[in-house]
């Protein structure tokens, strides 16, 4: 068996939170994304697959964060490192006014997805 998976682009709870995010991950630090990023967020789909594959199950992984828990995930990304690097701004520090009017309530929890891409093969 041979598996090769990757998670997805963050689906945030509320549709100006998430259109904020959505912001962040592909304009703010976007550029910092290195080319073999879209070998992700295609989900390996455009890679020969050496074996017969086997359809699996839709998976996503799923938790909850408050608003104010969000900016810290968002600081781990490699893009916003090399965004940090090469302006010696942190790209988090102007959108947290704006992430905190998206989110209402800074500490009710919010759904949080990441989609899963699953490719599996049996030799």
């Amino acid at each position: 068996m041979l598996a090769a998976w990757a998670y997805g682009v963050i689906v945030v709870e509320g549709e100006e939170v998430n259109h904020l995010a959505d912001e962040f991950y592909s304009e703010t630090v976007g550029p910092g994304w290195p080319p073999e990023r879209v070998l992700v967020e295609q989900g390996y789909r455009t890679i020969p697959f050496p074996s017969a594959e086997i359809t699996p199950p839709a998976w996503r992984m799923e938790t909850s964060w408050t608003s104010e828990q969000l900016p810290g995930y968002f600081s781990t990304g490699s893009a916003t490192d090399r965004c940090i690097k090469a302006t010696g701004k942190n790209p988090l520090e102007p959108r947290a006014a704006d992430s905190q009017r998206g989110c209402g309530d800074p500490n009710a929890p919010r759904r949080i997805e990441w989609p899963l891409s699953v490719r599996v093969g049996r030799k």
